[in-house]
């Protein structure tokens, strides 16, 4: 798993654990549904910090928070 998918899958979690569609972390955070659905769209590699700390902060936690797990501290280091 790459970082992006690792991304995805977290901002998934948190909506799953707060019973809430992607569309309505959307709405909270401040960025277009288009935004966010784009953002689990496979075939896209790229997400700003930006909409990261857009979507981190409709969630109400940090960007520490958010970072703060096991997936992403064992992820495979891109530089080879």
């Amino acid at each position: 798993m790459d970082i992006k998918d690792v991304i995805v899958e977290r901002f998934l979690q948190l909506c799953n654990e707060r019973n809430m569609k992607i569309n309505e972390l959307a709405n909270i955070s401040g960025v277009t549904p288009s935004t966010a659905y784009s953002m689990i769209d496979k075939s896209r590699r790229d997400i700003s910090i930006r909409t990261i700390k857009k979507f981190c902060d409709g969630l109400e936690i940090t960007l520490g928070e958010f970072f703060s797990t096991e997936e992403f501290d064992n992820l495979e280091q891109e530089i080879k």
